[in-house]
């Protein structure tokens, strides 16, 4: 009887820490209408996610997990058939890389970002002092209240809901007595609206081109660092993207095919090359504008 009472409790508290790392989260989606140039009318959208779990909340561009089930299927048969694909092609590239992560309660921020194979991380003290006012307004199948402040150089005005019990809200934005719903500013470059909402079990904040990005070499590994720092590696990084991968492929390799393919390591070296260029072309027009005195006090 001791036995199987021993074996009993072995077996509760394994149920019960397995409950315990269990993890649902509450993911968000905002469509994001933005002006990507500055110097053109032109505007774009894409649908970002914000995804909050107890202990924190994860704001990025949805575009690449959103594609997660094609690019695991064009990588597998990779993988069987060891012939390479050039995946870029078939996939519909991300306007921003970047993470914003929240740590509750405290809404400590850390923006996250690679610069070439590396993973980089720095904590950015963002304050904001909201002006809440009477003003109501339902958007969607939400109550929402009007609330403004600046930002970034940047004049917002928010819509937030009390019947969403999160004080979050899209990119860096937080600090409302309910969800942010929509989010503007006043020249209309950027406006969130949220669009959705879904509950994920077993929440995994990873997705498989991070899975499988870590299995090849390149890290999920947050390394800290400041924000001068990584402005400084990212500017370096934006005129030479393919800087670091170039210094470990001698001369012979360049001429090498990839496997399975006729196309040589050096032509797939200026396609990713042209792709990164690309992506980096794409956008003039920052969220955050180089902020006068007065903003930067409120940090």
């Amino acid at each position: 009887m001791k036995k199987l009472f021993s074996i009993f409790l072995i077996m509760l508290f394994a149920f019960a820490n397995a409950q315990d790392t269990k993890e649902t989260a509450n993911r968000f989606f905002y469509e994001l209408t933005f002006k990507p140039k500055k110097d053109s009318a032109r505007l774009d959208k894409l649908i970002t996610i914000l995804d909050i779990t107890p202990k924190k909340s994860i704001y990025q561009d949805f575009t690449i997990p959103a594609q997660d089930s094609i690019i695991k299927v064009a990588v597998e048969e990779m993988e069987k058939k060891k012939v390479w694909r050039d995946v870029s092609k078939m996939i519909k590239m991300p306007k921003f890389s970047y993470k914003i992560v929240k740590t509750y309660p405290e809404m400590k921020e850390q923006y996250i970002d690679r610069v070439s194979m590396n993973l980089f991380g720095y904590d950015d003290a963002v304050k904001f002092d909201w002006n809440i006012l009477p003003e109501k307004q339902k958007i969607g199948a939400y109550n929402t209240q009007k609330a403004t402040t600046e930002f970034g150089g940047r004049k917002w005005t928010a819509w937030f809901s009390s019947d969403i019990p999160f004080q979050d809200g899209p990119y860096k934005f937080y600090g409302l007595p309910g969800l942010i719903v929509k989010i503007e500013d006043d020249e209309k470059n950027y406006s969130w609206m949220l669009s959705g909402n879904k509950k994920i079990e077993n929440y995994d904040e990873l997705s498989y081109s991070d899975k499988i990005n870590a299995k090849y070499g390149i890290s999920n590994t947050v390394t800290p660092t400041t924000k001068e720092k990584f402005k400084k590696a990212y500017a370096s990084f934006k005129q030479d993207p393919m800087a670091e991968i170039r210094q470990r492929i001698t001369p012979e390799m360049m001429n090498m095919k990839m496997p399975g393919s006729d196309v040589t390591i050096g032509e797939a070296l200026k396609t990713q090359e042209k792709v990164s260029k690309d992506f980096f072309n794409a956008t003039d027009n920052s969220i955050e504008k180089e902020q006068p005195s007065s903003d930067k006090k409120k940090k």
